[in-house]
């Protein structure tokens, strides 16, 4: 799983009236064809499993005339191409019966009819995890599926921490996690060890892992980006509970624990004892730095609530609403996220069920690492808000983090907050 990015979706999914689809859903001799646009390449782990499962899909289906065909459309750096194809096609109406998109974008493209609810055609939701089902619902209504699931954690150098003089055997789990302070204290042991940083917390990300990794210190401190009814964030974003969270995030900067500068891989070459990231590493180390040493702690937790809280979503599969198979492509959305997948693709690369009977399999399969990262998930998993404003909310969140790690000049926590707390209240009202 490649590190989360995010690119907001543009005002064309706010004001384009989505017509109808101009590909044939049905030939001249009764083949029903599904069509469904991915965002990878076919070249890499992820497409391939895609590409064998929609195969097997049409050997499954053959004798019901349906055949479903995948269109890979790779996203660029900086996320562009794939989400520039779908936004070309709802200007002429050429979107296919099926899509994967990110998991914040559910509720714009949910209000802009770009997708379906699935609800009449998918019925065993009770087999997702809760994760899954918040980042997929909009008022109420299923529009999307997640292919995997994903998270963040805290990556550590086993030698490293041992000859800092940590015993190992007493570093937090998710049934017994740390909390803030027990932390500081143990970047506080790192760093006076090794004279430098203790930790890369990807402080530097310009991108959506900001928001992905850092809300959790909020919603453990008790705190939200947006309210619960989409409706306010004035009131909510800027309110104690946020400051406490950020006020962490600046202390371990004004120590010296962690950087806004990191040196260039860190952690897998063995100069930080430390690194803040996603499941996603663990797949970079067992192929490109397989003799670093390493294991996963959980998220630490406020002091005051002692709350463990930790991100989730990933990208997902959807039917649009242009779709004339509206059956056969809720049925193709739904094989794509069934048991069998979730399998194939955990074992293909580094990426969490999103089944309860997909995780039963896996974790007896998975790595201590990849384990902990599925407990923690499945205990303490929360999704990002289902907004239609939500690329206005998460770039003020990035900004807000950005501008109190300019701790030096002078930058107070509340006004920060309180600026862009205002930012986000415009976008949430045009949105609502």
């Amino acid at each position: 799983m490649k590190k989360l990015l995010f690119v907001g979706i543009s005002l064309l999914l706010l004001v384009v009236a989505v017509g109808c689809s101009k590909s044939e859903s049905v030939d001249g001799d009764g083949q029903k064809n599904i069509t469904m646009w991915v965002h990878v390449s076919d070249e890499n782990e992820e497409g391939k499993v895609y590409q064998k499962r929609v195969e097997v899909f049409n050997k499954e289906y053959a004798s019901d005339h349906v055949e479903a065909k995948i269109e890979f459309i790779p996203r660029s750096g900086n996320g562009g191409g794939y989400e520039d194809k779908v936004n070309a096609a709802l200007t002429t109406s050429t979107l296919p019966d099926v899509i994967t998109l990110d998991g914040p974008n559910t509720a714009a493209y949910a209000k802009s009819g770009v997708i379906s609810p699935l609800d009449e055609y998918v019925k065993d939701q009770d087999d997702l995890l809760p994760s899954i089902k918040q980042q997929g619902t909009y008022q109420d209504k299923l529009y999307a599926i997640g292919v995997s699931e994903s998270s963040v954690g805290i990556y550590y150098n086993k030698k490293m921490l041992q000859e800092a003089g940590v015993d190992l055997k007493t570093l937090p789990t998710v049934d017994s996690p740390w909390t803030w302070t027990q932390f500081l204290e143990l970047c506080k042991t790192l760093t006076d060890k090794y004279k430098k940083p203790s930790i890369d917390m990807q402080l530097q990300a310009k991108d959506e892992m900001l928001t992905y990794a850092l809300t959790p210190f909020v919603w453990s401190a008790g705190g939200d980006l947006i309210s619960k009814d989409g409706k306010k964030a004035d009131g909510v974003f800027n309110q104690a509970a946020t400051v406490e969270a950020m006020d962490f995030i600046q202390t371990m900067l004004k120590k010296g624990y962690t950087t806004r500068t990191p040196v260039k891989q860190a952690f897998e070459t063995e100069k930080y004892p430390m690194k803040f990231s996603g499941v996603w590493t663990v797949t970079d180390l067992k192929t490109n730095f397989p003799e670093v040493e390493y294991g996963v702690m959980p998220y630490p937790v406020s002091p005051n609530t002692k709350k463990l809280v930790s991100p989730s979503g990933s990208w997902q599969f959807a039917m649009t609403q242009t779709s004339e198979n509206k059956e056969w492509s809720a049925k193709l959305v739904d094989w794509m996220t069934n048991k069998e997948s979730n399998i194939e693709l955990s074992r293909s690369i580094a990426a969490l069920p999103v089944r309860f009977s997909s995780e039963e399999v896996m974790s007896k399969e998975f790595s201590e690492q990849m384990n902990v990262f599925m407990k923690q998930l499945k205990e303490t998993g929360h999704a990002r808000p289902v907004t239609p404003a939500y690329p206005q909310v998460t770039r003020a969140f990035q900004q807000a983090v950005d501008d109190i790690s300019f701790y030096d000049q002078n930058h107070d926590i509340q006004k920060v907050l309180d600026a862009r707390a205002k930012e986000m209240q415009t976008a949430v009202d045009k949105a609502n």
